[in-house]
């Protein structure tokens, strides 16, 4: 989500504005962009960019997460983590910043929330990771950037996925102008690097990487296109390895007659029924050429997959799907 200058930047910065709507079990769920989704402790979880002043334009001075035991009935949490308690942010001199795109991964009974730090230009675009004991916080910043953009490479849109066959601990971050997918593996304190696995970017990645393994198979998803744009989508590709190399499928989510530019998304399981969902964010509107303008919605469907494991194409709906996770409470090892 880049452009040549600051303001432009801020503008492409995955976000919104405005408070979140009224819970209701209708799709969107709530006004927000880039969300994480994940099922924690008896409750489903989506951590979402969300600009809570006007002022803050695209971008977000603090993070929230919105709950759920059903898909449908939420609850907005405190404060997860908030910009001026970031003491690093301001060591890059620009007169602007913004939080965006959070990611939530828990690992060895904790958790650990990745997010992009913008602007995007002229100084380059950061990555940081907080910690917390719960998936509601607070969460607690590292005390320093975990990857810095730079020649050509953008850091945005963290994602860190734990491949419960090996244990190890991969970070996939980067895309937008650039758009370059780099893989890293973590150290086990899963707040900083270990190394970087050369990875060849696949067709119509822009930005926002997802991971997750479902049978043996792990599945890359990603956005394509312009975030403002009707183009906006998402695709994915599949390896037998959580590093690649990886086989293009295809796209699996694109607009329709009344909902523009999906994408930025992720996947979750309900641990009872096995069934996936993919939580999105989208913009409410029928077709036109864009920029959109306004504020992107949080929308959440059903997943289904072929017998050979490709994903079938994701129908957008105006209802979220009823989903009750078990009862549960947080343990010292969640997955991750």
């Amino acid at each position: 989500m880049r452009s040549p200058l600051l303001a432009a930047a801020l503008l492409s910065i995955a976000a919104s504005s405005g408070s979140a709507k009224p819970v209701t079990p209708a799709n969107p769920v709530f006004t927000g962009a880039d969300p994480d989704f994940v099922a924690l402790c008896g409750r489903w979880w989506v951590y979402p960019t969300n600009a809570v002043d006007p002022k803050d334009g695209f971008a977000a001075a603090r993070f929230y997460a919105w709950s759920s035991p059903d898909l449908q009935h939420w609850s907005k949490s405190a404060p997860l983590l908030e910009m001026d308690k970031i003491d690093w942010i301001k060591a890059d001199g620009a007169s602007y910043h913004g939080l965006w795109a959070p990611s939530l991964t828990a690992a060895k009974g904790r958790y650990y929330l990745y997010y992009s730090v913008g602007p995007q230009n002229p100084t380059p675009s950061r990555l940081g990771v907080a910690v917390s004991d719960r998936p509601e916080g607070p969460f607690t910043d590292s005390g320093k950037p975990l990857l810095t953009g730079g020649n050509g490479f953008e850091a945005i849109d963290p994602m860190v996925f734990v491949d419960a066959k090996s244990g190890k601990a991969y970070l996939y971050a980067g895309g937008s102008a650039g758009a370059k997918l780099r893989i890293f593996e973590m150290k086990p304190n899963m707040t900083e690097i270990d190394h970087e696995i050369p990875v060849t970017t696949p067709p119509n990645f822009t930005e926002g990487a997802f991971v997750h393994e479902r049978g043996g198979i792990y599945y890359l998803s990603y956005s394509h296109g312009h975030f403002d744009g009707p183009d906006y989508s998402v695709h994915y590709a599949t390896s037998t390895s959580p590093v690649g190399p990886w086989t293009y499928r295809g796209a699996i989510l694109q607009a329709d007659a009344t909902h523009q530019g999906p994408g930025h998304h992720a996947f979750a399981e309900n641990p009872a029924t096995h069934q996936w969902f993919m939580a999105y964010h989208r913009w409410e509107r029928g077709p036109g050429p864009g920029p959109y303008k306004g504020t992107r919605e949080v929308a959440i469907d059903a997943i289904h997959y072929a017998p050979d494991g490709r994903i079938l194409p994701v129908h957008m709906t105006d209802k979220p799907p009823l989903s009750r996770l078990p009862e549960a409470s947080c343990h010292k090892d969640p997955a991750g």
